[in-house]
Parts: structure tokens; sequence; C-alpha cells
């Protein structure tokens, strides 16, 4: 090829993708101007798939955020607890609501993560149900128990049966992270079966109690009435608090924080009534223990 017909070539190709360059800044720009004339900010939250209530709720959240600080709350629908936080983390979701502070304080030590709160929403205390029993007092020499697989809940768990005087472990401080090897006393000679949390309920059928998350008791209609006993509420129930959650670099970024004042509103302690009549979820963001 000639060299000055080449030279014209490479001229004209970078003409073009200027040009396109251009065009696309332009359009970028424009969308922008449109979002900015519009004033409406979209937020994705992740949240796991749950029931009715749990979607009454978060619905008055985002008529909260939209009325109140022109917020357009987009939901992203999990199923399983690992989730929320690897799309936290890639950047596919802007916060998460879904889990409790020990939770988090686990999942950043096993992941080298910095995932933190911008918002305190609710507690639920987890409750032992049975299909077998009526009463705690009658569970009998070596029964089967499911409680979750996680560490977080496993260990919550663990201090249930022990606050229910079933086990008893190497300690009573629920602030610290147990497991099956540190039950130290077992004199009923319980079958501990360890399961997916929201497999929990559906183990009932195979087991004589089952140690169930209250969301998973209301999306599989166990009622709070059906427990056979019930989690203390103490100075220790602050680390099973569900806050709004973010990454580090952005734990100050307001409108992550107008998405927490949407959720800590009266409307919301409203709907949190109003779905769980029998006070199995509780608004944590005044909550004195």
């Amino acid at each position: 090829m000639n060299p000055r017909n080449r030279n014209i070539i490479i001229a004209v190709v970078v003409v073009v993708i200027i040009a396109v360059a251009a065009f696309i800044g332009l359009s970028h720009k424009s969308n922008t101007a449109d979002a900015s004339k519009n004033g409406t900010k979209t937020v994705k939250v992740g949240i796991m798939s749950g029931d009715k209530q749990d979607q009454a709720v978060w619905k008055s959240v985002a008529k909260t955020a939209k009325d109140k600080y022109n917020l357009n709350l987009k939901f992203v629908y999990f199923t399983d607890y690992n989730q929320p936080n690897e799309a936290l983390l890639s950047g596919d979701i802007d916060v998460n609501a879904f889990q409790s502070y020990n939770y988090v304080d686990n999942w950043n030590k096993a992941h080298h993560t910095d995932i933190v709160s911008v918002g305190n929403t609710y507690i639920t205390p987890m409750h032992i149900y049975s299909q077998k029993i009526k009463d705690i007092s009658d569970v009998k020499d070596r029964d089967s128990v499911a409680i979750p697989n996680d560490a977080a809940n496993e260990s919550r768990a663990l201090f249930v049966l022990q606050s229910a005087g079933l086990i008893k472990l190497n300690t009573t401080d629920a602030t610290k992270l147990v497991g099956l090897p540190d039950i130290t006393s077992n004199p009923k000679n319980l079958q501990i079966k360890e399961v997916d949390a929201s497999q929990t309920p559906r183990a009932l059928s195979s087991v004589t109690i089952s140690v169930v998350n209250y969301n998973y008791a209301t999306a599989a209609s166990l009622p709070k009435s059906e427990s056979i006993y019930m989690e203390p509420l103490d100075k220790t129930s602050a680390q099973y608090i569900n806050f709004i959650a973010t990454t580090k670099k952005e734990k100050n970024n307001k409108v992550y924080k107008e998405v927490a004042k949407a959720y800590a509103s009266e409307e919301t302690k409203k709907a949190i009534k109003t779905q769980y009549p029998d006070g199995g979820e509780l608004p944590a963001w005044n909550l004195k223990l």
C-alpha cells in the first residue's frame, strides 16, 4: 500500500473514533442531565425472597423513601444468605438488608471484607418449633434437633438451646461464636442436625424440635403462638439486630443513609405492627435492651 494512502486511511479511522466517542459522551451527558432534571435517584436494595408480610413492610419503606427523599428503591431478591453480600461487594446492588451484626462480623472475618451498617432495621427472636411435642420440657433422651448450619445462626441456635436448658456450652457469653464442638454437656444425648437455615421449618417432619429464624418461620406459616420456646431478649441480643448494609467506603453516602431513615420511620413501625401483630418482629432502630 502506498504510504500516503495508508496515512490517509489512518487519519480517517482516527476521526471516526473521535466522532463516535464524542457522540457517546454527549449521549451520556444527556442521560445524566435527564436524571438530574428528574431528581429521582434509584437505589438497588438486596433483600431475601421473603413472605408477604416482609414485602408489605418494604412496600411501606419504598413509599416513604419516595415521598420524603425522592428515592426509587429497586429490590433485588435473593434465596440464600451468601448471595446478598457477594452482590454488594461486586457492585450489583447498592445496599442490602438481610443480616444481623453477628452474621456480618463472621462474614467480614471469613472473607476479609468491610461491610458496615448505615442503620438498624428490626430484630426477630429465634423460636423452637415442634410437630411432635407441645412443651420444651417434653424433649426426651436422644431426640433429634435441627439447627441452621451457617456459623452465625448455628451459634445463636446453640445459645437458644442452652437458654432452654437442653445443653451446656463452654461459655455463657452469647457474643462469642460457638459450634457443636463447644457443647460441654448434652444430658439428653440430643442428636443435633445442621441444615440450611431456610430448611429448618421443613426439617420439622423428621426431627423432634427445630430452631428456626423468624423470617423462615413466617414464610412457612409457623406462627409465633405455636412455638414451644422463644429466645429471650437481653443485652446480648444487640448482635442479633438486623440492619441496612453497605461497604465501608460508602458508609457516609447521603443517599444510603436516607434509605435507612426511610426504614426507621413511624410509617415502617406501623407497617411492622400491622404485618406482625404477634410481636415476632420488632422495630430495632430505637430498641433499648
